[in-house]
Parts: structure tokens; C-alpha cells; sequence
């Protein structure tokens, strides 16, 4: 980090935040809340003299509440700059006859209670996001104890009390008598791997192997102390990972595989009685320890929705960011000119983040030694005589590559190529037809429809397949030899948020027995949220059709994944069964239904 705070080509904004980012690749506008800091850090030589009088003491975040901090002090050691904040939260006051200590006795003058945020605006080509991870909270674990025993701790708070820069100085000693525990207990899994409804349901990645750091930490500086560590299984995956564990346990370390499903405290030595079913042994076992550590899983930071929301990104079903292809483009994010990196994509350990970030980098540095980018040739264009300026477009695109129309200055929306994806949810959506999808355009799709139509139309299950889910589904059911009618006829198209509602009736209209619409799931939707338009859109087809007197379970909709080949598979043959249940007869009335109400329309 101070590296990176003397580099010439680097400008390093700490203490701050992204209040706002605007414009597009190539052109990104960004809004930093630079923070006041009450303290000049160019003047600042973190002499420590204001915190040595400051009065008022708060605990301390950086050593996990074991210690406190003044209401002035430095964030963490090795902070950039090396200078310290004023916390006016717990400041006694910022008028200096209510207290004003740390600047009477600052002899370069840098405190200034009058300091105000800065707003800072920054044009840049690119962005890559690398926020980071929060740690899970063990509280709801009740059986362990953590909120009612003092000897029970996370693994943060283990690594802080074991650092040489922690609350005590590297001497570790257990909080509850502040003596030094002779057996020491590890508990893996908390809040990975749930199942219960508590916790998360994925592997947090790191656990297992800090574990095992933790306990090699324990043998070298205090040998003698007994370890124990109960878990599921070690995933001792990367390089080097399984010597380390192999010699951890030659160590002595004892490695107990059961979770405790039970943590009693002893009220006369505060030592903590454990109850595991040792599932090697098939024993229930009674463990007693003078400290027992909680080893946390990692959650999606809490403020996540924050950075999601202005970089316009999309999350998969655990919570993480959602890269644009997990193999071709695992760096970049579904809004061009945005990359990832680091535990906000996923869990993950130093090595790989660092690896990630460089991918990033290079990712990024490619793109901006172009001096300009490609765009997609599937991208929207308004079609000026037919907008009515209604401004759906806009509401809709979830890439806010349309700027809004105006109704009363007949200004018409503006299509901002570069940050199209093509995803063609406003052709959609749009009621008056005014916007062509290039290379996807409604004459051409309407055209696909009607040749699938145009022999034996009664047999023939026309389906609306995504092109980076549901059609890949199709793919690897094709290429795993999975056997399904040939009577469903695929359309490709990039999202399922492109069906339109003409395209559905058109193929009823024409004779088509069942019409399928398919597309990712919520959570892995490759257009950040253009499948939450088509789940709209199929309600009120839906309604529509009933009314007509259609039935509704003509109209299917499925959410498939490219590796859910099986389920392409299962849903093609489940619907042939449904597609010779539906007779002449009630296609023939369909037809003649749907051929009226155009008529009606056209009339109106």
C-alpha cells in the first residue's frame, strides 16, 4: 500500500467514497466524497502527542474491540497516509473551548475542526471494482456460545490476539482471565456449508487452510499447547496447501471429524465443555477446552448493493458479483469498461486475488492503450417517427445506455452505443414498436416463427431459448447425448427479456400447439436484470391469453442454465407430452380467436 501511495502515476484517494458514476465506457464520470478528516495529513508527522491527551476513549475496530483508541488516533500501523482522523462521532466536541486538547498541544497546527467532505469528479476510461469481503457474524450460532462465554472467539479476533501488533503485543492469552490456554479448540464451517437456514450454503474457501496457519502459529510459538480442530472436511485444495495440513497434524494437532453440536461452560475455571459425534468413530465425545475458536466463513460486503448499484453489475445466487463468462471473461462484468476483482467476485485467498487483480489490470490497460473499444453489432436504434416519448426504454435497459425522452421538449431518447448489450428487453417492452434490435430484428424473428410454422405447425413446440443459458442448455444436453423430441424448434435470442408479446400470439396464430419461453435464472441473468421484464411480461401474457379464452398452460416458462442440460432435456420431453394433449380442434379455435382480436385492434 505505500508503494502504491508513492507511485507517480497513481493518485491515491483514502477516507473516501463513490457517491455516483455516470457515462459509459471510455467516458465514466465519477463522484468521490473525499471525508473530512479534521487533520492535515500533509502536515501531520503522526507524533502521537494528540492522542496521548485526548479524554475520550472508544474501542477500538482495527483490534476487534479487544482494545480501545482515542477519539483522534491513527486507523491501523501501516495506514496511508501515516496520519491521524479526527472521529467526530466520539469527539468530546469541535469547539475548542469544550475541549480542543489535541489542538492546543499539536505543535504543526494540523487540526482544523472546520474541515468539510470534498466532492471530487474524475473522468476515467475504466473501472475496476475490488471492494472486497466482509466476515460472517457467528451470533445466531447460539449452541457455541459466542455471546455468553468469553472464551469463545472467531478467527479475526484469534488473529489479532496472536499478532505481535495486536491488543496485547503478540503475548496470547484468553480473554476471560487473561492467562495463557493450555488447549486450544477450532471449530470450522461457521456459517459456510448451511443447510439449516442459518448461515450461508458455499464453501467460504479460506477457512479450512487459516485453520491450519493458526494451528502451525500455535506449535512453533507455543509448543505444548494441545490443538483440536472439528470439522466436515479439509479442503486443503491450492499449492502446498496439503503439506501444510500433513504437517500440521504431524505436529500433533488433532484433527476431529464432527461439529459440536453443544458448547457448556465449566462456571469454576471457565474452561468449555464440548459435545461432538465423532463420525470416524461413530462415538459421541466430550471434549473440554480452555479456548474455543469460531472459524467464520465470508459473506458479500454489507454495503454491496451500494457498488452493484452504481457500476450497474448483477450477483449470483449467493450473493457475489457476477463476472460476463466464467471461463472467456472470468475479469470482466456485464457493464463494459468495469472489471472485477478479488473477494467481490468470490471468496478467495490472497494468492488468487492477486492473480485476479493482474488480470484486471491487463484486462483494463488492453482496453485503454486502444484509444477506442468495439461495440456489439446486435445493439437498439430508435426509430424517430414512432416514439410517443413515453420513456419505458429508459426505465427499462438495465445498462442506463438510453437517456430519457422529454414529452415536453419533443427530445427523443438517445441510444448510447458503446454501453448497449443488446440484451433487447426495450424492443420489447416498447408499445409503439419504435425500436429495431440490429441482426434481431421483430421481421426477422417474426420470419423464424412462421418457417418452424410452416409444415405439420400442430406438431411442433416453438421455443425462445436465451442465448448464454437456455440455448447453451440445449448445447450440452446435444453434446451429452441426451435423448429429447425433435419436435421443439428453437429461436435464439441474447436474453429472454427480447420475447415480445407479438412474437407468442403471432406463433399461435399460426397454428403453433404450446410455445415455450426459457431463459437463466434470476440470479444468473447475463443482462444484469432483463429477466425480471420477462417474468412481468409472461404474467401479463398470461392474463391476456385467459381472457381470450386460451388455456393458460399453452404458455410455459422455464428458467434453464447452459450447464443444466438434464433439465433441457426433462422440460423438452415433459412438454411433448403436453404438446398431444392439446387438440386440432383447440388450435383451430385459437386461431380463429386471435385472428378476430387483431382485427378488432386494427379497427381501434
Amino acid at each position: 500500500m505505500m508503494d502504491v501511495g508513492r507511485h507517480p502515476n497513481v493518485e491515491l484517494l483514502t477516507y473516501s467514497e463513490v457517491e455516483a458514476v455516470t457515462g459509459f465506457v471510455g467516458n465514466f464520470n465519477v463522484t468521490v466524497r473525499k471525508k473530512a478528516r479534521y487533520v492535515d495529513p500533509k502536515e501531520c508527522n503522526a507524533c502521537g502527542d494528540c492522542a496521548d491527551v485526548c479524554p475520550q476513549a472508544v474501542p477500538d475496530e482495527y483490534q476487534q474491540g479487544f482494545s480501545s483508541r482515542k477519539a483522534i488516533y491513527l486507523p491501523f500501523p501501516q495506514a496511508v497516509p501515516s496520519s491521524y482522523i479526527l472521529d467526530m462521532k466520539n469527539c468530546l466536541g469541535n469547539n475548542p473551548i469544550a475541549c480542543g486538547k489535541c489542538a492546543d498541544v499539536c505543535e504543526k497546527k494540523c487540526i482544523d475542526y472546520d474541515d468539510q467532505d470534498e466532492l471530487i469528479n474524475i473522468e476515467v476510461g475504466v473501472i475496476i471494482a475490488a471492494t472486497g469481503m466482509d466476515v460472517y457474524d457467528p451470533t445466531e450460532y447460539d449452541e457455541y456460545g459466542y455471546t455468553r462465554f468469553e472464551n469463545v472467539i472467531t478467527s479475526m479476533e484469534f488473529e489479532r490476539l496472536i499478532c505481535a501488533g495486536g491488543p496485547t503485543a503478540g503475548h496470547f492469552i484468553r480473554p476471560g482471565d487473561q492467562k495463557q490456554p493450555q488447549s486450544i479448540g477450532f471449530i470450522q464451517c461457521v456459517g459456510s456449508r448451511a443447510k439449516d437456514g442459518r448461515g450461508n450454503p458455499y464453501c467460504s474457501n479460506i477457512c479450512c487452510m487459516n485453520t491450519v496457519k493458526d494451528t502451525l502459529l500455535l506449535c512453533d510459538h507455543y509448543p505444548g499447547v494441545e490443538t483440536k480442530v472439528f470439522y466436515m472436511d479439509i479442503r486443503a485444495f491450492g499449492k502446498g496447501f496439503e503439506d501444510l495440513y500433513v504437517r500440521s497434524r504431524e505436529e500433533g494437532v488433532k484433527y476431529i471429524r464432527g461439529i459440536p453440536g453443544e458448547v457448556m461452560e465449566n462456571p469454576e475455571n471457565q474452561n468449555l465443555i464440548l459435545t461432538v459425534e465423532n463420525t470416524t468413530t461413530g462415538k459421541i465425545e466430550k471434549h473440554e477446552l480452555e479456548l474455543l475458536v469460531l472459524s467464520q466463513g465470508v459473506i458479500p460486503r454489507q454495503d454491496g448493493d451500494t457498488v452493484r448499484k452504481l457500476l450497474t453489475l448483477s450477483t449470483t445466487s449467493d450473493g457475489f458479483i457476477m463476472e460476463s463468462h466464467p471461463k472467456l471473461k472470468p475479469v470482466d462484468a456485464p457493464t463494459k469498461g468495469v472489471f472485477i476483482a478479488g473477494c467481490l467476485e468470490s471468496p478467495k485467498d490472497v494468492k488468487d486475488s492477486v492473480t485476479q487483480a493482474s488480470a484486471a489490470a491487463a484486462r483494463a490497460s488492453i482496453l485503454l492503450n486502444a484509444g477506442k473499444t468495439k461495440i456489439e453489432a446486435i445493439t437498439s436504434k430508435i426509430v424517430a417517427e414512432k416514439c410517443n416519448f413515453c420513456g419505458l426504454c429508459s426505465r427499462v435497459c438495465p445498462y442506463n445506455a438510453i437517456l430519457a425522452s422529454d414529452k415536453k421538449t419533443k427530445k427523443l431518447p438517445i441510444v448510447i452505443s458503446a454501453a448497449c448489450a443488446g440484451c433487447g428487453a426495450c424492443a420489447a417492452e416498447c408499445p409503439q414498436d419504435c425500436i429495431v434490435m440490429n441482426h434481431f430484428t421483430d421481421a426477422q424473428i417474426m420470419a423464424q416463427v412462421e418457417a418452424i410454422l410452416a409444415k405439420d405447425p400442430y406438431k411442433q413446440l416453438v421455443t425462445f431459448a436465451c442465448n448464454w443459458c437456455s440455448y447453451a442448455g440445449g448445447d450440452m444436453a446435444g453434446t451429452s447425448r441426451l435423448q429429447y423430441p425433435t419436435s421443439s424448434r428453437l429461436i435464439r435470442t441474447m436474453c429472454s427479456g427480447r420475447v415480445d408479446e407479438k412474437f407468442v400470439l403471432h406463433a399461435f396464430k399460426l397454428g403453433a400447439p404450446m410455445v415455450l419461453v426459457s431463459g437463466c435464472h434470476f440470479a444468473d441473468c447475463h443482462y444484469i436484470n432483463a429477466v425480471h421484464w420477462t417474468q412481468k411480461r409472461m404474467d401479463k401474457l398470461w392474463n391476456k391469453i385467459e381472457k381470450l379464452g386460451i388455456r393458460v398452460d399453452r404458455l410455459q416458462l422455464e428458467w434453464i442454465s447452459a450447464a443444466e442440460g438434464q433439465k433441457f432435456a426433462r422440460v423438452m420431453r415433459n412438454l411433448e407430452e403436453k404438446v398431444k394433449q392439446v387438440t386440432v380442434e383447440e388450435i383451430e379455435e385459437t386461431m380463429k380467436v386471435l385472428r378476430e382480436e387483431e382485427k378488432k385492434e386494427k379497427k381501434e
